[in-house]
């Protein structure tokens, strides 16, 4: 199995490889996973992840410059490889996100990014927040529990989309997106390779998922 972690100048890309590799140890699974921005690798790639951290725009824009990537990712992923964004590479799966701008997404699920109100909490929310969602709902939440706890650090969420592509959700002065599925695309708020044992169960599931 070949896993391609994006690498645009965004996220924690070394710390998604290494959770990546104990994931697929954990699964028993024969995995190369590398960190490449290399569009041929990635439109050859079993799995694809899209780590990222900071704005929106800056993302995007960082995406666009590696030449021939974004079509890469969705070609491979409109051919059916399964796929994970994190923390801001879910959010890239949006329509668009207007942090300080209106900048368009993937449109792979609906709505899009926009500044949380969390009406009296401090923002970014950052630090652990538990999962709230319905058990056996989606291949990628097995093994998990209502109630368990994932590494959040963002300021930004999804708003205004599909309630049936949030398979799980989490409160911070009010409910946040926590995770969101699609046909064979997936996504996370949260930090999964910062999220300990729930994380690598997240990842474990992801590279065993057959949508």
């Amino acid at each position: 199995m070949k896993v391609a972690v994006v690498d645009y100048g965004s996220g924690n890309l070394t710390s998604a490889s290494r959770a990546l590799v104990l994931a697929a140890e954990r699964a028993g699974l024969d995995a190369e996973v590398r960190v490449t921005a290399d569009p041929d690798y990635v439109s050859r790639a079993d799995r694809i992840v899209l780590p990222g951290q900071g704005a929106f725009a800056d993302c995007a824009r960082g995406l666009e410059a590696v030449a021939g990537m974004r079509q890469a990712i969705e070609r491979a992923t409109n051919a059916g490889a399964p796929f994970l964004g994190i923390c801001v590479g879910m959010q890239l799966m949006a329509e668009r996100g207007l942090e300080h701008e209106i900048t368009p997404g993937f449109g792979w699920i609906d709505g899009e990014i926009a500044e949380m109100e969390a009406t009296g909490l401090r923002l970014p929310q950052m630090g652990w927040n538990s999962l709230d969602f319905v058990p056996a709902s989606h291949k990628l939440l097995d093994g998990l529990a209502p109630g368990d706890h994932v590494y959040f650090v963002h300021s930004y969420a999804l708003v205004r989309g599909d309630p049936r592509q949030a398979i799980a959700i989490t409160d911070y002065g009010g409910p946040v997106v926590a995770v969101v599925a699609s046909g064979n695309r997936a996504g996370t708020q949260f930090h999964v390779e910062k999220s300990q044992e729930v994380g690598i169960r997240i990842l474990s599931n992801f590279l065993r998922w057959t949508p």
